[in-house]
């Protein structure tokens, strides 16, 4: 094979995507069946006898053991049938939903992970939100059929008229008097019946495939059950017969598939149709034009830090998605923001944690890079030019506290945590007065993040902290003359601040109190967003 033929093969057998979903939808549990499926581990993690079993793979800081979720990204890369996945695994928890944001930015396609028994949820609509701005393809996976929930005519239904997009059920779910039994695949016309094993789950079961009218399919489900499923798949069959992949790729339309990640019914079935129909890395808008993975130029953009991932050596690892080309262990590129120069160490690649170094990586890729604190989340970094990719939105918090330290000799100390933490994205932190002086302020979209920040500042910098709550509860970047901004802060209650970049501020008693001041405020905007 030659080396253009490589460059272009390894390319096109990349797969990154995210899993988006309401808190406690079973998006762990899912994220660790696909793992098992993709031959990544022999041992699925139990999630719900966390004391007695292993931890899941994706959950490695020891808050998320301790409390049994998600809160903070992480990658998880494996090989299966041909494929490179990177699994971007995202919190599962809403506090922390900033994270699954920036992280949505790395991905190439999502999966919509619903429970079957509440079917579209406030946190999955804000998620589908952020990809569909994005036009991200969008796979929905129906969890836990194996429970009494929704009738899936109605759910399906009902996930078209709430997210207005399309639905093309892909499998259907099988039931008997016992319950979910296995599912039909419309796209090979083959059932798939699951056996149910008695390890919870941790192990693959085996899947028995047969033909819709086989004997043992009618014996197994009952004669007026399977009516009952042939009435269904005529049903869908009139509604749409086949699948449009142009309209998936415009994020239009979205393949549905039902199962159960606790006890692996649907699982492989599901992972085999995504690496089908899953996008291969997708150009890429920036500053110079659309990117093309297929260009032989490596660039790429940081989504994320992390620091101490590594307590022992208190490293610091800068996650970059690869935009175009292929990265070298020690090549040189250009960091877009500073204008520097910056030579690449050998890159990583995880399975959460636990990480492994590789001589090369491909557009589509997730590596971490060892950084000495030059990087920042949404910098771009190019190989020849200056092309900026898309920036990474930070988002406006919604609580905020002082933070002091009882040891005025440890406030270096929590300087230094409270900047490393929030170049992570981990937290973000106010000054009233420059950079310096009284204690600052911290903020954040969930009040988890700040019991978060508290535990990695005590076990990562050795402070421990104390917070201090305060009365406000919105805010909003403000750009304008200092005049219109002065004027803006009168009043009650109010207060501004500056972020770690210098940019200014005003916080809010209330949402009654913004929309007060974004009606009567003149020569001045508010943003959100970042500007």
């Amino acid at each position: 094979m030659t080396g253009d033929a490589r460059f272009t093969k390894e390319i096109q057998r990349r797969r990154t995507f995210a899993i988006i979903s309401h808190p406690d939808a079973g998006k762990t549990t899912l994220t660790e069946k696909l793992l098992l499926y993709g031959g990544a581990i022999h041992l699925a993690g139990s999630v719900k006898a966390r004391r007695a079993a292993r931890h899941a793979t994706s959950d490695w800081m020891e808050m998320e053991k301790e409390r049994g979720i998600s809160i903070t990204s992480s990658v998880l890369q494996f090989d299966y049938s041909g494929f490179r996945i990177n699994l971007l695994d995202t919190p599962g928890h809403q506090d922390f939903s900033e994270d699954t944001y920036r992280t949505l930015v790395a991905a190439d396609s999502a999966v919509m992970l619903l429970d079957n028994r509440r079917g579209v949820e406030e946190q999955t609509r804000k998620l589908f939100a952020v990809c569909k701005l994005r036009r991200i393809p969008i796979f929905t996976f129906v969890n836990k059929v194996d429970r009494p929930g929704e009738d899936p005519l109605k759910l399906i239904d009902d996930v078209e008229k709430d997210l207005g997009i399309a639905v093309y059920p892909v499998t259907w779910p099988i039931v008997n008097s016992d319950g979910f039994v296995g599912v039909f695949d419309r796209s090979t016309g083959e059932v798939h019946l699951f056996e149910r094993e008695r390890d919870h789950g941790q192990r693959r079961v085996t899947d028995n495939v047969h033909g819709l009218y086989d004997e043992i399919v009618i014996d197994i489900m009952g004669e007026s059950a399977h009516h009952q499923l042939l009435e269904q798949l005529e049903l869908l069959d009139a509604l749409g017969s086949s699948f449009d992949r142009e309209a998936f790729a415009r994020g239009e339309v979205s393949p549905a598939f039902f199962g159960s990640a606790l006890t692996n019914f649907g699982v492989e079935p599901f992972l085999k149709s995504f690496l089908e129909l899953a996008p291969a890395p997708t150009p890429r808008e920036s500053s110079a034009g659309v990117v093309d993975p297929l260009s032989p130029d490596f660039s790429g953009f940081v989504f994320k830090i992390q620091a101490n991932m590594d307590p022992k050596h208190r490293d610091r690892i800068a996650f970059v998605r690869i935009c175009s080309g292929a990265y070298e262990a020690g090549m040189s590129v250009l960091n877009v923001r500073s204008g520097k120069e910056m030579r690449l160490t050998a890159p990583s690649q995880f399975m959460a944690r636990e990480r492994t170094l590789v001589e090369e990586a491909w557009a589509g890729d997730v590596v971490g890079i060892h950084d000495r604190g030059n990087l920042r989340i949404g910098d771009s970094l190019a190989e020849h030019g200056t092309a900026a990719f898309q920036g990474i939105p930070r988002f406006s918090p919604e609580h905020f506290a002082r933070v002091s330290v009882p040891d005025p000799l440890r406030r270096k100390h929590l300087d230094t945590g409270l900047q490393q933490l929030s170049e992570e994205g981990a937290v973000q932190v106010f000054y009233e007065e420059g950079l310096t002086g009284p204690s600052p302020m911290v903020g954040a979209v969930g009040p988890l993040q700040f019991e978060v920040l508290l535990h990695r500042l005590e076990h990562e910098y050795n402070v421990v902290a104390t917070l201090h709550p305060l009365s406000y509860h919105a805010a909003r970047w403000i750009v304008g003359n200092d005049a219109a901004i002065d004027e803006v802060v009168r009043g009650y209650g109010r207060a501004r601040v500056h972020d770690a970049k210098g940019a200014p501020l005003v916080l809010f008693p209330n949402e009654w109190s913004l929309r007060s001041a974004i009606e009567k405020a003149e020569g001045v905007t508010f943003h959100e967003v970042a500007p």
